[in-house]
């Protein structure tokens, strides 16, 4: 068989050892036949479990997909298994021994311990939770950011414990996709700081975590800390609100999304009165509605217009307000 074979009888002696156990581990039939499994082929850590599936299998209950080591003849490495145990019964069903079929998974143990150090040392924060939302994950950049720990963390729930009030509901929502298998991306939230002075703003990329059948057995999320960003973009927008010149912004629909406090001195319409409203049918003197927009379509193609004149209308409706305007693309 291309899968590792053995087989001991009631005191734990092997009884069976085929070839493909034999080439894993290098320890030959003559090697191991009627020498005791675990005390002699099976790793100090590893006996008092591997002892208790033998056990069960000789109490007639099987055991499926237990993982564990098998020492090999050379002593320098060992061989990790995926074993299936049964009872191994004679003719009038009596449990004679036990029978191990076992699959090498050596290599997969390998790559996920290099997934498990390429996660940890990544320059990006990023943690895991299993289906109860518990955390699984948390690698060393998230501890940096956060100032919580790995031990701090793990077991915890993640959006109960480490997720600001208000962003609870919607990272839960996060969450709970990604465990039906739904991934989300570029979603931004914040994740609360130890000291509790400040909070760490994250663009997070959440995919489902599964298992070797497939089955989803938790959440991954991958973020980026774009703690940076955010109070450039605050300081950007407090200083276009304090500019002392009238500046206002619309997007690809023409509507407004930008009215500092010039704008709103100068017209008399505040803020509330033109966010989301369209700035041409509605705040440019009809004789220009069609120059302006031209202007604003060329904007939204990538290309500039400077020192264009043109009126903006005032609230009171008695006068208008002249204005140069240098009109820019918003990427």
């Amino acid at each position: 068989a291309n899968a590792p074979i053995f087989g001991v009888d009631t005191e734990g002696k092997v009884t069976v050892w085929n070839k493909c156990a034999a080439d894993v581990t290098g320890y030959t039939e003559e090697d191991t036949m009627g020498h005791h499994l675990v005390n002699e082929f099976i790793t100090e850590d590893f006996r008092a479990s591997v002892q208790e599936v033998l056990d069960r299998a000789l109490q007639g209950e099987e055991t499926a997909n237990f993982e564990f080591p098998l020492i090999t003849k050379d002593g320098r490495s060992r061989v990790e298994l995926l074993l299936n145990a049964t009872s191994r019964r004679d003719l009038e069903g009596r449990v004679t021994g036990m029978v191990g079929i076992g699959q090498d998974i050596t290599a997969r143990i390998a790559q996920e311990q290099e997934y498990v150090r390429l996660i940890d040392t990544a320059n990006a924060p990023i943690f895991g939770v299993d289906t109860k939302g518990k955390v699984t994950v948390w690698n060393k950049c998230a501890a940096r950011l956060t100032g919580y720990t790995e031990e701090d963390t793990m077991g915890h729930h993640l959006t109960s414990q480490f997720i600001t009030e208000d962003f609870r509901a919607s990272v839960q929502e996060v969450l709970d996709r990604a465990l039906q298998g739904k991934e989300t991306a570029n979603f931004e939230f914040p994740l609360v700081t130890k000291d509790g002075h400040s909070r760490v703003e994250v663009l997070l990329n959440a995919t489902s975590r599964r298992d070797v059948e497939g089955r989803v057995v938790g959440v991954v999320g991958i973020g980026q800390d774009i703690t940076g960003r955010i109070a450039q973009e605050q300081e950007y927008i407090r200083l276009i609100d304090t500019a002392n010149a009238p500046i206002f912004g619309v997007d690809t629909e023409g509507k407004v999304t930008v009215w500092n406090r010039c704008a709103a001195d100068v017209t008399g319409y505040t803020a509330d009165d033109t966010m989301g409203h369209h700035l041409v049918s509605e705040f440019i003197t009809e004789d220009f509605r069609a120059s302006v927009q031209e202007v604003l379509d060329r904007a939204l193609q990538g290309k500039e217009t400077a020192n264009f004149e043109f009126p903006l209308i005032t609230k009171d409706g008695r006068s208008r307000v002249e204005l140069l305007l240098n009109a820019t693309s918003r990427r």
